[in-house]
């Protein structure tokens, strides 16, 4: 009864890891797991979980044919070819750089107070233009737009608003109308001239008193905000700044460490080599 149990047991052991393992296919008793996929994809940033049913398809059928070729060449003995020895070697070196480079980069951190330090010495590379929020209502003829312009004309406030809206779902040719006309945040220049230059004159919470032709049609807008020139916030930025500044520390490392080995080092080439400092 013990035996039976064990063997039971066993047998539920192995069960469990080849499912811990996730085993997408086999290729004469060699396992492909999804981890093994994952690690390949990491470089497009994307997990094996997140392909559609199609591409997932496309890469395991590649891997199985990878496989199939492996155990051809393995057996044609390749890995005895001078030419294969070199690449692998090559490889080899290539691979040491990057894993040491990766392991230095995760080392290399920014803090918030470092950052925050950039952000205060150069603000002036945060600005933000002024902006403004508009919506529009597009018709084909003048007579239209002036028309809308003195149907809205009843209204103010949030019911001037409500009523813009309203009609640039019923009334306007953009393809902004099924949204209400709304267009968003926008800099000057964004927009065709008259459009802008219509906009940024205008106060919050008003609608343009003529229409504004542009060779899309004629426009009525209303402003429903507007924002003046001025900087981002730290917070806005942080992320950015932080990310700039990692970059800038690592390759500084990076490069130290290259000019310290040199200085060390024995170097000799059969051709002259220029000083990295030299202008030329």
């Amino acid at each position: 009864m013990n035996l039976i149990k064990s063997a039971v047991l066993t047998t539920m052991l192995a069960a469990s890891s080849l499912m811990g393992a996730e085993v997408l296919a086999t290729v004469n008793g060699k396992a492909i797991n999804k981890s093994d996929v994952d690690t390949i994809l990491k470089a497009q940033h994307i997990s094996f979980d997140k392909l559609s049913k199609k591409q997932q398809k496309q890469i395991l059928n590649k891997l199985i044919e990878r496989e199939l070729l492996v155990d051809v060449a393995s057996k044609a003995g390749v890995e005895k070819d001078p030419e294969f020895v070199k690449a692998l070697n090559n490889y080899k070196k290539d691979l040491e750089i990057k894993v040491w480079m990766d392991k230095i980069y995760k080392r290399t951190l920014i803090s918030d107070s470092e950052a925050n330090k950039y952000y205060q010495e150069h603000k002036e590379q945060f600005k933000t233009p002024a902006k403004v929020h508009a919506r529009h209502i597009l018709v084909k003829s003048e007579k239209e737009a002036k028309d809308i312009i003195a149907e809205l004309s009843k209204y103010k406030g949030e019911e001037l608003k409500k009523k813009f809206i309203e009609l640039a779902k019923e009334k306007s040719t953009g393809p902004s109308g099924r949204n209400g006309g709304d267009l968003g945040y926008f800099g000057q220049g964004q927009m065709v001239k008259p459009f802008s230059d219509a906009a940024f004159s205008m106060k919050k919470g008003e609608i343009s008193k003529e229409p504004i032709k542009t060779q899309f049609g004629y426009h009525i807008i209303y402003l429903e905000d507007k924002k003046p020139a001025g900087n981002s916030s730290f917070e806005e930025v942080k992320d950015g700044i932080i990310r700039k500044m990692r970059q800038e520390q690592f390759s500084k490392t990076i490069k130290d460490t290259i000019e310290n080995q040199k200085k060390s080092a024995k170097i000799t080439s059969t051709i002259k080599l220029e000083d990295n400092n030299s202008s030329k």
